[in-house]
């Protein structure tokens, strides 16, 4: 049976509670053919010392919103997905307003996928470059 849209965004968003995206108020607003989107809102509680958005709180968006499309695009009613690398590169700075994660598939292999994270302000320019790789195993 497939999804809806709205179906699997409800999905998505009803595992946040009591969660590191939670903490971050992290939410999923957009799923499509191949792609899953997430958003954070930039405040104080997700900032660096001196007032920009934490990198490590990007990291854990884009994790987050790569993790929830291995849940989306893959099967993990066989398969127990897990991160294997995360990497990021941060272009540009945010104070406040959201940012918005959309994972996409670099490559979609039986054992290993890697996915595309793009990190973008409310203007649409890029923030931060992720890449996660993951790997399916099989449940025992």
């Amino acid at each position: 049976m497939k999804l809806s849209k709205a179906e699997i965004l409800e999905r998505c968003n009803a595992v946040v509670p009591n969660t590191l995206m939670q903490t971050l108020d992290i939410s999923y607003v957009d799923v499509g053919e191949g792609f899953l989107v997430a958003e954070m809102p930039v405040s104080p509680k997700v900032h660096q010392p001196d007032g920009i958005l934490h990198g490590g709180a990007m990291v854990a968006l884009a994790e987050s919103v790569g993790s929830a499309a291995c849940f989306v695009f893959l099967d993990t009613d066989n398969f127990s997905i897990r991160g294997l690398e995360i990497n990021a590169n941060h272009v540009r700075s945010v104070k406040d307003g959201k940012v918005f994660a959309k994972a996409s598939f670099i490559h979609k292999g039986r054992t290993t996928q890697v996915w595309q994270i793009e990190i973008t302000n409310q203007a649409q320019q890029l923030i931060s470059m992720c890449k996660l790789t993951t790997i399916a195993l099989p449940k025992q």
